[in-house]
């Protein structure tokens, strides 16, 4: 009797092949669990504010749509907040997912790879030279300064012998990021209009978002999310490298510009509703890889519940603790920060 021929990639090919069957209960329950924490800590969020409002008032005002002054507060104030930190959430979490899927780079990220950076000057640049006011113009800017960041990111870690390498990605992202952040701060010195209009929005910001922002890149950011999720068994296969996914027939160039395509789109969308918000791209996907494994069948709808939970979170414990409304991008980078710096030293060694 003769054996099959065996790969030497037999278990990178069993965790292509899991995926879409062997559902364990317990990721099951978890995620519910992960959900139901994610409603009630957005429902808390509603209740904060200089305004005390009870729970049940504010389930009142999503419901019956009042006219007093707590159903106003509600509805034009706090819940268009907790929905934009639910929006960018998880359009973050879900892109530094696959972006770190593609790269097979645990620094990945829409802020470190200078995607967010290249979005945020867009914008700017919008408000500066045609005073851009309306969400849906910072959408288009955002989405092509994003996608023009991303390719001079890739161009200028090409460069060399060696090719593009996890470290000079994270280099180049990082270097373009200083640049475009260098030049937003001159542009501001001589436009006091601009920073008027964007002085919170540039380092992260959910204050004072209104319904109609909200829903102008909703649909943009759920159409990305929601691609993302669908297309996991060809991100999971990407992440396991260009050879695997050769050997199963993977189109590897196809597949990472259309990764590339919906990073854009996320990143764009949140940028252009809160502006360039650190950390929850890097921070969300290592750790609930840490705990699933290399499956982003669940990876990828984890990371979009916890991206989600993790900014609703960060911006209701400032103001619940400090009763001072601290822009969520400077809480989540005293979060992130230090533990930028733990991966790096822990993992540096193994990207290059």
């Amino acid at each position: 009797m003769t054996s099959k021929p065996t790969s030497s990639r037999g278990p990178d090919m069993e965790v292509i092949k899991s995926a879409g069957r062997n559902i364990p209960a317990t990721r099951i329950v978890a995620f519910g669990l992960l959900a139901l924490l994610l409603a009630t800590l957005s429902l808390w969020s509603l209740t904060i504010g200089t305004t005390a409002i009870s729970l049940s008032d504010a389930l009142s005002a999503i419901i019956s749509e009042g006219t007093t002054h707590q159903d106003l507060v509600i509805s034009t104030i706090r819940l268009p907040r907790v929905l934009a930190a639910i929006i960018v959430g998880s359009t973050l979490g879900v892109a530094g997912a696959l972006m770190q899927a593609v790269t097979n780079n645990p620094l990945a990220s829409p802020d470190l790879l200078g995607i967010s950076a290249g979005a945020a000057f867009a914008v700017v640049i919008s408000i500066v030279l045609f005073d851009a006011q309306s969400p849906l113009v910072f959408l288009w800017f955002a989405f092509g300064g994003a996608a023009v960041a991303g390719a001079i990111v890739y161009v200028i870690a090409s460069a060399g012998a060696s090719g593009v390498t996890p470290v000079k990605l994270a280099l180049s992202g990082a270097v373009l990021s200083v640049f475009l952040a260098s030049i937003c701060a001159s542009i501001l010195i001589f436009d006091m209009k601009a920073i008027d209009i964007i002085r919170l929005w540039s380092v992260g910001s959910l204050t004072g978002k209104e319904m109609a922002s909200v829903a102008a890149v909703a649909p943009f950011a759920l159409a990305g999310v929601a691609a993302t999720l669908l297309l996991a068994r060809e991100v999971t296969t990407l992440s396991l490298g260009a050879d695997v996914a050769q050997a199963v027939g993977q189109n590897v160039l196809l597949w990472r510009l259309v990764a590339g395509a919906l990073v854009v789109l996320m990143a764009g969308s949140s940028v252009a509703l809160a502006g360039p918000i650190g950390f929850v791209g890097l921070v969300v996907p290592h750790m609930v890889r840490l705990s699933l494994g290399t499956d982003y069948r669940w990876i990828l709808p984890f990371c979009a519940l916890s991206g989600a939970l993790l900014v609703v979170m960060a911006d209701g414990l400032q103001r619940s603790l400090t009763g001072i409304d601290v822009p969520v991008g400077v809480t989540l980078a005293l979060v992130g920060a230090p533990f930028f710096i733990w991966l790096a030293r822990s993992r540096a060694g193994g990207i290059g």
